[in-house]
């Protein structure tokens, strides 16, 4: 007997690039729809049926769906773009019109775990998919799933990030919020299980470990499982998910795009109100894995402790420059105090918490940046960044001792721009790792280049 054929798409996604392989396993023909093909798996990208296509062209939907027997729904929008709500609707909309029309048999679509009432947009916007689906003649199951925790899953990496660059953390208060997660191994047994239940089931099936847990208890478990040093988490009222974005985006490789609905999320309790998966579809073999069995399993391949060895070396190199830069001014010297300078020079208070500030963005700029490169396996470009970074170093100590104790205001301006150019050239291999690290280092950059112009306009005033 010829094997069912079932449709995955989203099939370049995480949760799909793991569903695949394991509706192989389960005998299944698989057929994905993907616009760029080059892109999937290639550890089973040749035993699939693949059909090049969008999921927003009616005509690519009716080839992918045509003699399907079940069909999965990976598909929302994680963007900046505006207008995801209305795209996310017309997407689910024309999906659930062409697979009735196809004769599809059962419709899988994986949701997120949430209250009742008011939900963040992004949230909001796939409960809103999920019944469409339901409502489109049919059967359906919704999967709603919590945090995925597996190597890959974008709301995994962003607690797995923050736990291990934050050994203390005050963060917003949906760190004490209620969340289920569950393993991706669970994730995967419940989807493939869920493609062979019964036409009359048509409903919601929530997913999800049996424990209980906040962010902040995750964060301080995963500490524990990886062998990190213990972490400390509080919690204030006023950090908006907004703000909430842009600093996951800086601190961690999840872009704010990525980082802004995930927090978005986590405005909400994320808990089972139903209990009946296993009953539907059957627990994996040996029960769900709890968080430290899941945890360890995501992580077996990875190095929790770059970050740490990859910030004490930073550190120490940017601590050591402030400090010769430090020694080597002398703002309250007699020389300096004669020289006439121009009125738009800042206060002189004003140089010191700027740079102290300049000098923590660096060392988190700069740590990030290295240690996401040799993560994503560009380890020549994190050896690139770091001897332009000592090289930036280097110059920024040095153009304090050119002007406060050489006294040659034209080479310090020459020094002075010099270190503009490398802080924007930094700027330029951050942004290879986010635009959070380009964000800061450009921050470095602006007051580099600010500080060439004053030093060449108080050399010009200063002529002897």
């Amino acid at each position: 007997m010829s094997p069912r054929t079932v449709l995955v798409t989203g099939a370049t996604g995480y949760v799909g690039g793991q569903l695949v392989p394991a509706l192989l396993s389960a005998g299944w023909h698989v057929r994905v729809l993907a616009r760029t093909p080059a892109r999937l798996p290639q550890d089973w990208r040749d035993e699939v049926e693949v059909v090049q296509g969008d999921a927003t062209k009616r005509e690519d939907l009716e080839r992918a769906l045509g003699g399907t027997t079940a069909a999965y729904y990976l598909l929302h929008s994680m963007d900046a773009q505006g207008g995801f709500r209305e795209r996310d609707r017309e997407l689910a909309e024309k999906f659930a019109t062409v697979a009735r029309e196809q004769n599809v048999s059962r419709i899988v679509y994986l949701s997120g775990l949430h209250p009742d009432g008011d939900l963040s947009d992004h949230l909001a916007s796939r409960v809103e998919v999920g019944r469409i689906l339901l409502d489109s003649g049919v059967p359906t199951a919704v999967l709603q799933a919590g945090i995925v925790l597996g190597d890959g899953s974008a709301s995994f990496d962003m607690l797995r990030h923050l736990s291990e660059r934050l050994p203390a953390a005050i963060g917003p208060k949906w760190l004490r919020n209620r969340i289920q997660p569950i393993a991706i191994d669970d994730v995967v047994h419940y989807l493939v299980a869920a493609a062979d239940l019964d036409p009359s089931v048509n409903r919601t099936i929530d997913i999800g470990m049996d424990e209980v847990l906040t962010y902040s208890d995750m964060m301080r478990r995963y500490a524990r499982v990886t062998g990190l040093k213990p972490r400390l988490v509080g919690t204030v009222p006023v950090l908006t998910p907004g703000l909430a974005s842009h600093w996951v985006g800086l601190v961690t490789p999840v872009s704010k795009h990525i980082a802004r609905p995930l927090v978005g999320s986590l405005i909400h309790d994320a808990v089972k109100h139903e209990n009946d998966a296993a009953e539907l579809l059957g627990d994996p073999p040996g029960g769900t894995l709890g968080f430290e069995a899941a945890v360890a399993r995501a992580t077996a391949h990875l190095d929790p402790g770059r970050w740490g060895r990859t910030l004490t070396r930073i550190g120490a190199a940017v601590a050591a420059c402030a400090a010769v830069g430090s020694v080597l001014t002398k703002p309250n010297g007699e020389w300096y105090a004669q020289l006439r300078k121009p009125s738009w020079q800042p206060p002189a208070a004003a140089f010191p918490l700027v740079w102290t500030t300049l000098y923590v963005l660096i060392t988190v700029a700069a740590t990030a940046t290295s240690a996401d490169l040799e993560e994503s396996g560009a380890a020549d470009d994190a050896a690139a960044f770091r001897r332009a970074l000592w090289v930036n170093l280097v110059l920024n100590a040095g153009w304090s001792g050119l002007f406060f104790r050489v006294h040659n205001l034209p080479l310090a301006t020459v020094g002075a721009a010099a270190l503009a150019a490398s802080s924007a050239d930094l700027t330029r291999r951050g942004a290879k790792a986010g635009p959070g690290k380009a964000l800061a280092f450009g921050a470095y950059a602006g007051w580099c280049t600010f500080a060439t112009a004053l030093s060449g306009t108080i050399a010009r005033l200063n002529r002897r």
